[in-house]
C-alpha cells in the first residue's frame, strides 16, 4: 500500500505539472495573441524565425509539460509506446479512427486540397522558400504541430490511466479526458447539428487513437494522425 500511495502521489504531481504548464502557456499565448499574430504574419521577418517563434508557443502548450516531467523523472519518451513493434497496425487503426472526420469534411464540402500542416500559417510559405530553409522550417513545424501535439495526448493519457486504472479497456479515463480537452482547447463544442457531428468525429479520433495505443502498445499511430491528417485538409 505504501508503494501504491507514493506512486499515486508521483502521478498526481506529474499531471499537475503538465496541467499548470499547459494552461499557463495557453493563457500567455492568448493574452499576447494580437502581438503574436503580427509577428508571425509579418513577411518582412524571415520565415524561419517566425516559424521558430510560433513553434515555441505551440510546444509550450503541447509538449513542454510532458518534457518537464520526463526530464524531472528521468523518464524516457520510449516508455510511452515509441517502439517499432506494432507500428503498422497502430497507424492503420488510427487512420480508421480518422475516417469519420474525413467523411464529415467531404459531406460539408470543406475539403479543397490535401497538404500536411496546411492549416499552420507558415507551411505554404515555408515550402516555397529555398533550400535549406524550407527543410529546416518544415522539420520545426512537423516537430511542434505533429510529433509533440500527438505525443502529448499519449503521455497524458498514459499517466491518467496509471493513476486511475479501469478494469474495462474501452472505459479509458485517459482517452476520455484527452478527447474532452481536445474539443475544449480547439473550440469544437457543437451547438448546431453540424457542429455536434464535427465534435463527435473529433472525439472518435482522439478517443479512438488512444484506445489503439492501449491495444497495440504503440504510439506512432497517434503521431501519424497529427503529422499527416490533423491539419492536412
Amino acid at each position: 500500500m505504501g508503494k501504491s500511495t507514493i506512486e499515486q502521489k508521483r502521478l498526481d504531481a506529474d499531471l499537475w505539472i503538465i496541467l499548470i504548464t499547459t494552461f499557463a502557456a495557453l493563457g500567455i499565448c492568448m493574452a499576447f495573441q494580437s502581438q503574436f499574430n503580427n509577428v508571425v504574419k509579418n513577411v518582412h521577418i524571415p520565415i524561419l524565425l517566425r516559424t521558430l517563434i510560433a513553434a515555441i508557443c505551440q510546444f509550450s502548450i503541447a509538449g513542454l509539460g510532458i518534457s518537464i516531467v520526463a526530464i524531472y523523472r528521468k523518464e524516457s519518451f520510449f516508455s510511452h509506446g515509441l517502439r517499432l513493434k506494432g507500428t503498422l497496425m497502430s497507424i492503420a487503426l488510427c487512420v480508421i479512427c480518422f475516417v469519420p472526420h474525413i467523411i464529415f469534411l467531404a459531406v460539408t464540402q470543406q475539403i479543397t486540397s490535401y497538404l500536411p500542416f496546411q492549416a499552420v500559417w507558415m507551411t505554404k510559405e515555408a515550402l516555397s522558400s529555398g533550400f535549406p530553409v524550407n527543410i529546416v522550417t518544415m522539420l520545426i513545424i512537423a516537430t511542434a504541430w505533429g510529433f509533440f501535439e500527438g505525443f502529448n495526448y499519449v503521455v497524458i493519457s498514459d499517466k491518467i490511466n496509471l493513476r486511475f486504472p479501469s478494469k474495462n479497456r474501452l472505459l479509458n479515463w485517459g482517452a476520455i479526458f484527452s478527447a474532452i480537452a481536445c474539443i475544449l482547447i480547439h473550440g469544437m463544442i457543437g451547438v448546431t447539428l453540424e457542429g455536434f457531428i464535427e465534435m463527435l468525429t473529433v472525439i472518435i479520433i482522439i478517443y479512438g487513437m488512444l484506445i489503439v495505443r492501449e491495444i497495440t502498445g504503440n504510439a506512432w499511430g497517434c503521431i501519424f494522425i497529427f503529422v499527416f491528417l490533423w491539419n492536412a485538409f
